[in-house]
């Protein structure tokens, strides 16, 4: 195999991707990743004005996307989109379920009503998704090589607790219901790949670590500094990190992997 064959497996040219929580933090970096290697980004998100912003943006770098606006913790609505998406254009080579829209909580302040959305969004919309665009996908995986793909956002709090002692009295609180929910969405993604496998569609997840905003230094320099010093390569990440692994699961790079979960934490579940 030569150099320039290898490199061509990341490629997703003309691909059709679905993201979620297209224009949020870790979102955005994620589509413009799918536009650099030649995939039509689908953004997805509750806003349409923040979308088409984060659409005309990226067609200024000289992507190509399309909008689609709907609340992903509302399954009715997922499947109204998905059939929306299949009216304009039955072909859909991926999915990339990154939407979230949780807040701080603490074992005392958090409600039965924030369980409730984490669920939705992690889980009862993600699957409303893809159960709707089963019919596109298996299309898709019939005719590219590595099949279609689906990569599911998690978190590294679906595998380790928070460290109480990292947040103290930041107000930054991780909630009980986010791990909670992650660690479904990490459940969902192994049985989605156990029976999705045989068409074709291959579904893994990304587990980031710390990717706190920016301007977390200057607005929590505490909080900041413990994240780093939990972290075994002593920082926090930078949103854009997130988008290399991404297009590696989305692309014929991958074509062999399904069920993993891929950790991108500097290394804050190994120890």
């Amino acid at each position: 195999m030569t150099t320039d064959t290898a490199l061509q497996r990341f490629r997703l040219d003309g691909r059709r991707i679905l993201v979620t929580g297209a224009s949020g933090h870790l979102g955005t970096p994620i589509v413009q990743a799918i536009a650099a290697a030649g995939g039509i980004a689908v953004l997805a998100g509750r806003t349409p004005g923040r979308l088409e912003a984060s659409a005309q943006a990226l067609r200024a770098l000289g992507g190509s996307c399309e909008t689609l606006a709907f609340d992903v913790g509302a399954p009715q609505e997922c499947r109204d989109a998905i059939a929306a998406l299949c009216a304009g254009n039955d072909r859909l080579a991926g999915i990339v379920n990154c939407a979230y829209g949780g807040q701080a909580a603490t074992v005392e302040t958090a409600t039965d009503a924030d369980f409730d959305l984490a669920c939705r969004q992690n889980l009862a919309g993600p699957f409303a998704l893809i159960q709707a665009a089963l019919p596109m996908l298996r299309r898709t995986a019939r005719e590219v090589a590595g099949g279609a793909s689906i990569v599911n956002i998690a978190s590294m709090y679906g595998h380790v607790s928070p460290d109480p002692r990292i947040y103290g009295t930041s107000g930054k609180n991780n909630p009980p219901f986010y791990g909670a929910a992650k660690a479904g969405l990490l459940q969902l993604t192994r049985y989605l790949a156990a029976h999705l496998g045989p068409d074709g569609i291959r579904v893994n997840s990304i587990s980031p670590g710390p990717f706190p905003p920016p301007a977390i230094a200057q607005s929590a320099p505490e909080f900041h500094a413990q994240l780093c010093a939990k972290t075994p390569l002593g920082r926090i990440g930078d949103a854009r990190e997130l988008a290399g692994p991404a297009l590696f699961l989305l692309s014929d790079a991958a074509s062999y992997v399904t069920g993993a979960d891929l950790a991108v934490d500097g290394g804050w579940t190994a120890w």
